[in-house]
């Protein structure tokens, strides 16, 4: 039988689940057997889960899982160094020669686990099952905002937190907009076609902040982006690879610009492809701005882990795209989990 344990998450400002009580009931119903670990932060509660029918596994007891149980949690594993035995379904960020991700790979060649990164279970047309995008860039956007709004008052953003849904994020953001006293300001998006682009710019619709909207059509010359800089905020919202063109190079900094916000919600800044040259780390909740320069400001804002802004929307959402390849997980050698492993296989190599 096929036994999938969903682990706490154990990053700070992290209460989103992969699976929801619902999700889990499918799962049972079709002869898995599911264990949830129980969680302090975890933005849906316990209790549905073991109204499901779920074993219920003390928090952060993972390690300690059966042999054969497929270890599923969205963000990092703890970096203690420790070998990894199990099979591993989570965001792995480790594909891109970024130093942390062949850290973890370390972790996998020593212990004989593999990953199963969700970043890369794609269907036959290479798109990715199950995405977060819509709600990273609907929270990106929000941040990036905050960002401008703060820049108003001759401030630097200070910390976000977590929304109870996208209402109440929505009405924050309009009063900050509204006290600053200044017409909303111009944002373009590139990647607008995408899950990412599209929540952007369906918040910054909802609150009279008119977006420029471009995709590959638009980028396809390769640059230079004059036009982003005339705008006052602009959204990264593309998967970084090799051959993307850069958007914002470090002369921007200096440039004559209208540009004062960056947000940069693909936010891969230790990736050798990133189009944005202007900064080299992510940013945090706590400081959710990093200014790169002072006068005219420039700001970037580059938060890894956006969706978590609205934890229960997100997961819904997510969960609902991912359950028909959980439903699958009794064939690991085929379809979307056996084009993962070979993913993974492929990386393995040079570790």
């Amino acid at each position: 039988m096929t036994h999938l344990w969903v682990r706490a998450e154990q990053r700070p400002n992290e209460e989103r689940v992969g699976l929801t009580p619902e999700g889990a009931r499918a799962l049972l119903d079709a002869g898995l057997q599911v264990t949830i670990e129980a969680s302090s932060v975890r933005a849906i509660a316990i209790d549905g889960y073991r109204a499901a029918g779920c074993d219920i596994a003390a928090e952060n007891s993972w390690p300690h899982a059966p042999d054969d149980a497929i270890i599923f949690g969205l963000k990092e594993l703890p970096e203690d160094g420790t070998a990894l035995t199990h099979r591993h379904i989570l965001f792995g960020h480790a594909y891109k020669g970024q130093p942390s991700g062949q850290i973890l790979l370390g972790r996998f060649k020593a212990g004989g686990g593999t990953l199963y990164d969700l970043e890369y279970l794609l269907d036959t047309d290479g798109r990715r099952v199950a995405a977060f995008g819509y709600w990273a860039g609907y929270a990106g956007a929000a941040v990036a905002l905050k960002c401008w709004a703060a820049q108003q008052h001759g401030a630097i953003a200070g910390p976000v937190s977590v929304y109870g849904g996208s209402s109440a994020l929505r009405s924050d953001l309009l009063g900050e907009l509204n006290d600053t006293g200044k017409p909303r300001p111009t944002a373009m998006v590139i990647g607008a076609l995408g899950r990412v682009g599209t929540g952007a710019a369906d918040l910054c619709a909802a609150l009279g902040v008119a977006v420029t909207k471009w995709d590959m059509a638009e980028t396809a010359h390769g640059g230079p982006f004059p036009e982003i800089l005339t705008h006052d905020i602009f959204f990264n919202c593309i998967l970084a690879r090799p051959g993307t063109p850069v958007f914002v190079p470090a002369t921007a900094k200096t440039s004559q610009r209208a540009l004062t916000v960056i947000g940069d919600i693909a936010c891969d800044p230790d990736s050798e492809f990133s189009p944005i040259k202007v900064y080299d780390h992510t940013t945090t909740w706590d400081e959710p701005a990093l200014r790169v320069h002072d006068t005219p400001p420039l700001d970037v804002t580059a938060i890894d882990n956006l969706p978590s802004m609205l934890p229960v929307e997100s997961s819904q959402d997510y969960a609902g795209q991912l359950l028909p390849s959980l439903l699958a997980l009794d064939s690991l050698t085929t379809g979307v989990w056996g084009r993962a492993k070979a993913i993974f296989d492929t990386h393995m190599k040079g570790i």
